[in-house]
């Protein structure tokens, strides 16, 4: 297992390797992934498109079983689903039948938190995203930002070790994505949860995280520490050699089909 500072990191993947499909059909998608991330920070997975990271990401929540390999959370394996980590999708994935209320604190009642106690959560983690005021409304008469929202306040209401969070922004308008960024910074702030964020869009990655991790070739390339504190003035130098620098790396390992790429890679 990795080690971190002489001591087994927070989180841990040692060799994971997984593939689809048999003889003609057969496609490796991730080979030999290792690597290590503390405690307390945010870590961005930032790959071209269908290069593994969902994959990998659905192999650290416990949703998919490794070919090969293993996960550990603070030195102990982690194969399945559990209390311990939780996951936002790109679709929010709330009970349409449920209103604002009952979607964050559904999570907890399968814990039997009490009644009381799980009110008072609801109340403060809707106060929290800013949707104190919606909490009669149904998923249907929200927004994509404030459904994404109610879907933050869910996983963080049953305070997870880790959270892993796979393009939770993606389909959401300029505005409210960053919106959405500053959200998740205060909410970063106040809960201090280890964060594993899969995107392909280089600023946002620049912008939350501590460390991106880039993903290519079907496996973990290399780390880049970001330079700065947060919040990071996009305007300003230091986070635009932070672009350059991330940049300069994805180019070398993005598929040969997608070196002329124009999006948010490019």
């Amino acid at each position: 297992m990795p080690a971190m500072n002489g001591k087994a990191p927070f989180l841990a993947v040692q060799g994971v390797s997984k593939a689809y499909g048999f003889g003609e059909e057969h496609r490796e998608v991730l080979r030999d992934v290792t690597f290590a991330v503390e405690q307390g920070a945010i870590h961005a997975l930032l790959g071209a498109s269908g290069c593994g990271k969902t994959t990998l990401l659905n192999i650290l929540a416990g949703f998919l079983r490794a070919d090969a390999g293993s996960v550990f959370i603070q030195g102990t394996p982690s194969a399945m689903p559990g209390p311990d980590k939780a996951v936002v999708f790109q679709e929010d994935a709330l009970f349409p039948w449920l209103n604002v209320a009952e979607n964050v604190g559904f999570g907890l009642r399968q814990r039997a938190v009490p009644d009381r106690r799980r009110r008072e959560i609801v109340a403060t983690m809707l106060e929290l995203v800013g949707l104190g005021e919606c909490r009669t409304l149904l998923p249907r008469q929200l927004s994509g930002g404030m459904r994404q929202r109610v879907a933050l306040a869910r996983v963080l209401a049953l305070e997870p070790m880790l959270l892993l969070m796979d393009e939770p922004f993606a389909a959401l308008d300029a505005l409210t994505r960053e919106e959405m960024h500053g959200l998740l910074l205060d909410l970063h702030t106040r809960f201090g949860t280890t964060t594993l964020l899969v995107t392909h869009d280089v600023i946002e990655a620049v912008t939350l995280a501590d460390t991106v991790l880039v993903m290519g070739e079907q496996t973990i390339q290399t780390r880049i520490p970001i330079v700065g504190s947060r919040p990071r003035d996009p305007e300003q130098p230091e986070f635009l050699e932070n672009v350059r620098t991330v940049r300069s790396v994805l180019r070398r390992f993005l598929r040969p089909e997608s070196k002329t790429h124009t999006g948010r890679l490019g």
